[in-house]
């Protein structure tokens, strides 16, 4: 039987962004960024936006493949897909959906996208409006539990009692990722570097979680353009290949109201290892690290449960020279991440990977051949994916 993989089959050669915005504050209504970023990524990749002929995204963005295919002026519109649920989780379900069509001839040349414009539309995350409520919100909402850090906080909270994990391990994390977006002027957040002071003595949001664990909240738009590996050299950029992707979640994870049979895990336990069998790599291979910040809580249980460290070495492996670039042990967050560049939703973390493989991040790990992203953890469903040079296939 032919091995079923995506491994070295698909890259992207071309990345794009709109400006990243505070949330309500870009000018530009949604589909305007949506397209915008389209259009980066293809003049990035030197083709011609009318060649597109697929596209996918996740998290029921609004702009419908359709009308930017038509906006666009594209020939022919061969392929359309949306990752359903999960969120932020389904950043790099998106790509691997995106690649799976290439493989499978029903697309030629694919975009992922991602838009948000929270001025034309409600905040991101905010509370479910209306009188009446069903579903887990008819369980939780009595209590008081609405937002995503409220949800996300009993699972972060049990992971870290039961492992003995500390505060200072976050702590590192949002350092990190704040100290390379005051290398990145794309970020939201450069020129505003957050000290151990500042972080410690900033608002509760909801226990673990301070001001400086949390996603920003942001309008903008990013886009990558996905082709055939055999296509890929005949683009400007350097490809960055797609070794590995996985999405799903935990057994019964849809048991969202606190009754799922392991509350203390951001989703990945089943999902991490067909990465590694598929990218034939482990955590080790790794040279650069991209993953999504919702909550910092949330990082520190992807990194465990895809095999970085084990739980009981959090304290000593989370420290912030070890997730510096260029020399830390593990470079992560290399642009500023959802803390700190932008919370385009996690995408722009699959455009930093990119930058990172062909050497031109503002936070540049040496020689980088892997790059990891990880997609929205806590969720349902996950996703996660690795991304290789050349040298890698």
């Amino acid at each position: 039987m032919t091995e079923r993989t995506l491994r070295g089959k698909v890259a992207v050669v071309g990345v794009g962004e709109t400006t990243y915005y505070k949330h309500s504050q870009s000018p530009d209504p949604e589909f305007v960024l949506a397209l915008k970023a389209i259009l980066a990524a293809c003049a990035d990749a030197g083709i011609n936006p009318k060649d597109v002929d697929s596209f996918a995204s996740y998290s029921n963005d609004r702009n419908d493949p359709s009308r930017i295919a038509s906006a666009l002026g594209c020939k022919d519109l061969r392929f359309s897909n949306m990752q359903w649920g999960g969120g932020g989780g389904g950043g790099a379900a998106a790509v691997g959906n995106a690649a799976a069509a290439i493989v499978s001839g029903q697309a030629d040349i694919a975009v992922v996208y991602r838009a948000l414009a929270q001025g034309q539309f409600q905040r991101f995350g905010l509370a479910a409006a209306g009188g009446t409520v069903a579903g887990e919100n008819a369980l939780v909402n009595p209590y008081g539990i609405f937002v995503p850090a409220q949800r996300y906080a009993f699972k972060m909270m049990r992971f870290m009692h039961d492992h003995g994990i500390k505060r200072e391990a976050l702590r590192a994390i949002a350092m990190a990722s704040y100290h390379h977006a005051q290398a990145n002027p794309r970020a939201v957040m450069h020129g505003r570097p957050l000290s151990a002071e500042d972080y410690d003595n900033a608002r509760w949001i909801a226990e673990p979680s301070r001001l400086f664990d949390c996603c920003q909240e942001n309008d903008g738009a990013a886009a990558l353009v996905l082709v055939s590996a055999e296509r890929a050299k005949d683009f400007k950029q350097t490809p960055a290949y797609i070794l590995g992707v996985a999405q799903g979640s935990n057994h019964r994870h849809a048991a969202r109201a606190y009754n799922a049979t392991d509350l203390g895990t951001s989703s990945f336990g089943p999902v991490a290892p067909r990465l590694w069998e598929m990218a034939k790599l482990g955590p080790k291979d790794v040279d650069v690290l991209q993953s999504y910040e919702n909550f910092t809580g949330g990082v520190l249980m992807s990194l465990v449960e895809h095999g970085y460290f084990k739980a009981e070495e959090a304290n000593d492996f989370l420290k912030l020279e070890n997730l510096l670039a260029p020399t830390g042990k593990l470079p992560m967050n290399t642009s500023g991440g959802n803390l700190a560049e932008c919370y385009m939703h996690g995408l722009e973390l699959q455009i930093e990977a990119v930058r990172q493989l062909r050497g031109t991040s503002t936070s540049q790990v040496p020689g980088a051949k892997v790059a990891g992203v990880i997609a929205g953890p806590m969720v349902t469903p996950v996703s996660t994916m690795i991304f290789g040079a050349e040298e890698t296939l």
